[in-house]
């Protein structure tokens, strides 16, 4: 696997010390963890944000999900202080990025780790930058490297751990200071079931210890497991948000009936008792089994997928 070296500032400016960490337990706060409205960014042809807009509160996690190109890692760029918007406002806590960055912790998409530094030696670093010392910093270490599964891994050069421990190692670097606002952009690409499980596990800790936590994905299913709203994104800026019942309403399901002969009868319908009904109605033969489906996240990404004409 490629490796490429970051710079310190890319997770975050210090705060002057620990005092200035995100309180903590301040799940369903009123106050917006994350205000980000109107959002434009150009590549020169290309139209990465085009009128964003995103809110995210202490105790939630919003899962942002879109098709390659939607914008979803231009967002967490700009909101993580990487790059500049050319136009829209991004408040973290009330103050702009610049001002809060000790309240950010940020896992890119791409590996950022130093190939030559230990996971302990990694966390050591970047809590000590957020202000954490001696036994705050060892008890912090301690308690996101039994949470990732990282403890064996401890003192193991970052450069020859497995794609999945780079992935846990990474997120324990985000994590380390407690941050207000947390931005994990695809966390789980290419990760192993460990993985992605003690990174599930980690964020679902972490938004009920009062985070904010914005979580892109392609793995929709992950999105169920962490009881994320969503937020979907397309052509630079969000279409729809709610919950996943909210966003799923109206969408079809999916009735399937098997033959005694094997042959399958399928029917998508919003109604699956009178879907069922005319299916049942069509077969000649003897019914081995039937099958309802309920619409689901990824029904959700296909209808998408048709009314914007891929």
């Amino acid at each position: 696997m490629s490796l490429r070296t970051p710079s310190p500032p890319a997770q975050g400016e210090p705060p002057a010390g620990p005092d200035r960490r995100a309180p903590r337990g301040r799940k369903n706060s009123a106050q917006a963890m994350l205000e980000v409205t109107g959002l434009s960014k150009r590549y020169g042809d290309v139209q990465a944000l085009d009128g964003f807009d995103l809110t995210a509160r202490p105790g939630e996690i919003v899962g942002l999900v879109g098709h390659n190109g939607a914008g979803k890692s231009t967002f967490v760029e700009i909101v993580s202080g990487l790059i500049r918007a050319d136009a829209g406002q991004v408040l973290i806590g009330g103050e702009e990025p610049a001002k809060a960055r000790h309240r950010i912790g940020v896992s890119p998409q791409n590996i950022a780790l130093y190939p030559p530094l230990s996971v302990r030696e990694h966390m050591k670093l970047f809590g000590g930058l957020s202000g954490l010392r001696h036994r705050a910093l060892t008890a912090a270490i301690d308690e996101l490297s039994a949470a990732l599964r990282l403890t064996e891994f401890l003192d193991r050069p970052a450069g020859v751990l497995s794609g999945g421990q780079q992935r846990r190692t990474q997120a324990a670097v985000a994590m380390i200071h407690r941050p207000g606002l947390l931005l994990l952009d695809e966390p789980t690409a290419g990760a192993d079931p460990e993985t992605r499980q003690a990174l599930l596990d980690a964020v679902k800790l972490r938004a009920a210890d009062g985070a904010a936590v914005v979580y892109t994905t392609h793995y929709l299913s992950e999105l169920t497991e962490l009881a994320a709203t969503i937020a979907v994104a397309k052509r630079g800026r969000v279409v729809s948000r709610g919950t996943s019942a909210q966003l799923l309403e109206g969408l079809p399901g999916e009735v399937r009936v098997v033959l005694a002969d094997g042959q399958e009868l399928h029917e998508s319908t919003t109604d699956p008792t009178a879907g069922l009904l005319r299916l049942l109605h069509e077969a000649r033969q003897p019914v081995v089994s039937v099958d309802v489906r309920k619409p689901d996240l990824d029904d959700l990404y296909r209808s998408l997928a048709v009314l914007d004409g891929h």
